[in-house]
This record gives structure tokens, sequence and C-alpha cells, in this order.
């Protein structure tokens, strides 16, 4: 076992149990910063499979973006501390886990496992940028404008009046 598959198979276990945590836990903030723990150790998957953009998008995006702004909108609503109330949307959720956990233990059984992996070259970021901000530069503008609009709109609904 190289360190590289050892380090694979730690922050895997990292990404699962902080998943989990997100999950199971009722205190939203400490789900929230679970998931920041998730999406990191997701980040650290990928440098071991030689993913270097995806890793930096993961840290960037993900980690540093999407959670802080989750982590802030908790902040900002009105009686967090109360935890999620129960619904009754749970039987419907766990049917819809359940089936989502088959179909990827099917889609990981039937796949073939034995070919070898090669580690790119050379890094794979220039190439995968210029076809980002070449031909995709327009829907990140219009999903940045709207991550703002939604922050401005969570601080507005939660401001005191």
């Amino acid at each position: 076992m190289t360190a590289f598959d050892f380090a694979f198979w730690v922050l895997a276990t990292v990404a699962v149990v902080a998943a989990l945590g997100v999950v199971l836990l009722r205190d939203l903030f400490r789900a929230a910063l679970l998931l920041i723990v998730a999406l990191m150790a997701v980040a650290g998957v990928y440098v071991t499979l030689h993913a270097d953009f995806l890793a930096a998008v993961q840290v960037l995006l993900y980690a540093g973006a999407i959670a802080i702004l989750i982590v802030f909108a908790i902040m900002l609503t009105r009686d967090v501390a109360q935890g999620n109330p129960f619904n009754s949307l749970h039987p419907v959720a766990l049917a819809v886990s359940a089936l989502l956990l088959v179909s990827l233990l099917w889609a990981v059984l039937a796949t073939d496992w034995q070919k070898s992996f090669l580690p790119p070259l050379e890094p794979t970021t220039g190439p995968i940028a210029d076809i980002l901000f070449e031909t995709y530069v327009l829907p990140f503008e219009i999903a940045s404008l709207l991550l703002l609009a939604a922050l401005v709109g969570a601080i507005v609904l939660a401001r005191e009046k």
C-alpha cells in the first residue's frame, strides 16, 4: 500500500464520517461545520487521485464559498438553537436515499476496477480552465449573481425590524 492509497482511505473515511454527522446532527451550525470538513476531505481525495484542478475548485468554491454562505445563512436565521424540526417527509427521504444507495452499490460492484490507473503526465489545470473560461464563463457569472442575490435576500429577511 502506497502513501497515496493510505491517504485516500483516511480522507475517504473522514469524508463519510463527516457526511454522516451532517445528516444526523440536529444542531445546524455544527452540521455546517462538518459539511466544511467533508468538502475538504473530498478535496484531499481529489489530490490523491491526481485531479489537481478538481481539488482546487472543491476548496475554493465548495469549502470556501458555498459552505461559508451556508454558515452565514445559519447565523442570520432566527431560532437556530431549536435545530431541525421533524416533518412528514422523513419516510420519503429514507426511500430515496435507500434507492440511491442501492444504485451506487450496483455501479461500484458492476465496474471493472482491475484496469490500471496512470496519473496524467502534466497538470490538467490549464486545459480545463481554458475550456471553462472560454465556453462557460457566462453561466459562472450568472451563478455568482444568484448567490449574491440569495445572500442579500437572507440578510434582508433576517434583519430585525
